[in-house]
């Protein structure tokens, strides 16, 4: 590498951390306007403290010396994927930013952005199905298919990776154990048989990619060795995280039908089946002004 190439180099290389920390200074932002906002109600300092941690967390995925092993090595990306796509998500969604972000905006902008949720792709996407397919289902096709070769060949494929490893891992852990409102979410017992299904399946590949069956990974037999003990070790435990996150969630409710909304849902304007369609986006403008 010449010294013209070096300086660029370790720009490429800070760069994606530094942007990690966008989010933080943007949900910080928000937690200022709403305390400001609403005094008596603020926000919650436990909440303020996860989406900040799950930010750091991919700070440090994303920055030295992490991110120049996983340019070279399959375990360094391996343990990529498990901090951006399953470590960084949960910490993300546990900080409910939609809610959040329901309070700060002006209450027509909250109404839009409440249609928004339900709408036919929204509600597609966050189908528990659709969810786990674009999570554990698209690692099968990326490590059992020419498609990650593919993918780390090229910088840009290598980056759309990370936002593909982090986008399918909020919208899982969002539809397994967020707190925010999601249109298409089943009850808690549902949920913990979704995320069995996801253990499974992490389980099965990194089985599969151990043994080298049905992989195509062009790396070395130890790096992939190294990286299928990472996902399977790392991953259970990632996953036991967010499924003591969704039993936390739990609470029976026995002196209200489930049709009604709790107090979160009412402020962000979502309703449940059932539930009068005026009545949602009046909460939600009634609480955004």
């Amino acid at each position: 590498m010449t010294g013209a190439d070096a300086h660029p180099s370790a720009v490429a290389v800070a760069l994606p951390g530094l942007v990690a920390v966008l989010p933080a200074v943007g949900y910080l932002l928000l937690v200022r306007h709403v305390r400001r906002r609403s005094p008596q109600r603020g926000w919650s300092t436990r909440r303020t403290a996860s989406f900040v941690a799950g930010c750091g967390v991919l700070v440090l995925a994303l920055s030295p010396p992490l991110a120049p092993w996983a340019h070279h090595d399959f375990r360094g990306h391996m343990a990529q994927h498990l901090l951006v796509g399953m470590y960084a998500p949960p910490a993300l969604v546990l900080g409910a930013p939609v809610t959040l972000l329901l309070r700060a905006l002006p209450a027509a902008r909250a109404r839009r952005l409440t249609a928004l949720l339900h709408s036919p792709l929204v509600r597609g996407v966050t189908h528990p199905v659709a969810a786990l397919l674009l999570n554990t289902g698209s690692l099968a096709a990326l490590y059992c298919t020419p498609l990650y070769g593919a993918a780390i060949a090229h910088p840009a494929g290598h980056w759309l990776l990370h936002v593909h490893f982090l986008a399918s891992g909020c919208l899982f852990a969002w539809v397994v154990a967020g707190p925010d409102p999601a249109p298409a979410r089943p009850g808690v017992p549902a949920r913990l048989v979704l995320l069995g299904f996801a253990i499974a399946g992490h389980a099965v590949l990194s089985q599969l990619m151990y043994g080298g069956f049905l992989i195509d990974i062009p790396a070395p037999v130890t790096e992939v060795r190294g990286g299928a003990e990472l996902m399977y070790y790392g991953g259970d435990f990632a996953e036991l995280l967010l499924a003591a996150a969704l039993v936390s969630t739990w609470r029976p409710v026995r002196n209200r039908s489930r049709s009604q909304p709790g107090p979160h849902e009412a402020r962000a304007g979502l309703r449940w089946p059932g539930r009068p369609a005026g009545g949602g986006a009046e909460g939600a403008g009634a609480q955004a002004a």
